[in-house]
């Protein structure tokens, strides 16, 4: 499996922010109450990434031959990293984008604002640390393949 590039990343906040500001205006164009996230979801999102973080820590340890792990789960920590840094960028896009429509206003709903900020906050931290369990679960290289690079490139 190969690293989470950051074109992805960034192409998924891109894509958030857009729907999360379009959708607020939409929605109070038609005189509906806009969408606010709540700040229970900011603690969620720190939580998640604190419980990818410990699940990674074992990979890593395996990974620099100082226990065993089963493949399986070293496979699913990877892909729940992935994951978790897919969805928290479209995440942070669409708080940014409520956030830059909350702004927009006459009057700022300090409230709201806040709200979405930490939502925002919280989404980019998980981005980071779904980022640095992903590298935790890497393998160094082998000897043999270094062998075979430095054969390749003489």
């Amino acid at each position: 499996m190969t690293r989470t590039r950051p074109l992805p990343l960034l192409a998924l906040a891109a894509l958030g922010l857009v729907l999360g500001f379009l959708l607020n205006t939409v929605l109070a164009a038609q005189g509906l109450a806009v969408v606010v996230p709540p700040l229970s979801l900011s603690l969620a999102l720190v939580l998640i990434a604190a419980v990818l973080l410990l699940l990674a820590w074992p990979v890593r340890a395996a990974a620099r031959g100082e226990k065993r792990i089963d493949p399986f789960y070293a496979t699913r920590v990877v892909v729940l990293a992935k994951a978790s840094a897919l969805s928290a960028a479209i995440l942070a896009g669409a708080a940014a984008g409520i956030l830059a429509y909350l702004l927009s206003r006459a009057v700022v709903p300090l409230g709201s604002t806040l709200a979405s900020g930490a939502t925002l906050v919280a989404a980019v931290i998980l981005v980071v640390v779904a980022l640095a369990a992903e590298h935790l679960c890497s393998l160094p290289p082998q000897d043999d393949e270094l062998d075979e690079a430095a054969a390749s490139s003489t």
